[in-house]
């Protein structure tokens, strides 16, 4: 028996799936990533994060229900990946001057994943005609944007520059 083809169509659900567990996992993850911040600047803007987060979430429960499917979570492999990594940061830096440079390097490799995600899924969502959908995504993408330029901006003034002092 021939084996049903994968459309467009499957390959969105099985992304939107995929970034939902992402933003999942993110939700449990910013708030230890806040506790560990030595800078009242980062753990600001990771606490800000989370909030703009849920927010997210919400958007995608949407995008879901448009597109006709309960919201479900795929494991995702890549922002397992990452979160270790910034879990390995907060273990082997604790305490240390370049503790913030590393935990701000963590998240932004999740905001570039989840750019990413979110772009291409802005992307098919259109393509598949569901521009309600398209413009959820493109206001979820906006955020990530925001919050990688503005992690970029706190790297540059306040938090690589406290990594190269002595304590």
């Amino acid at each position: 028996m021939a084996k049903k083809p994968k459309l467009l169509a499957d390959l969105f659900h099985d992304t939107l799936k995929d970034i939902y567990f992402a933003e999942k996992t993110i939700l449990k993850t910013l708030p230890k990533m806040a506790k560990s911040a030595q800078s009242k600047e980062l753990k600001a803007a990771f606490v800000k994060h989370e909030r703009e987060t849920r927010g997210q979430v919400k958007r995608l429960d949407q995008v879901f229900k448009i597109f006709g499917k309960k919201p479900q979570a795929k494991k995702c492999e890549a922002i397992m990946g990452i979160t270790k990594e910034g879990a390995e940061i907060m273990t082997e830096f604790k305490g240390m001057p370049a503790l913030d440079a590393g935990l701000l390097a963590a998240a932004q490799a999740v905001e570039h994943y989840e750019m990413s995600r979110y772009g291409t899924l802005r992307t098919w969502a259109e393509e598949l005609g569901m521009p309600e959908a398209a413009a959820l995504l493109e206001a979820t993408l906006k955020e990530e944007k925001a919050t990688d330029s503005a992690l970029t901006t706190l790297a540059k003034s306040v938090v690589n520059i406290e990594a190269e002092a002595d304590l």
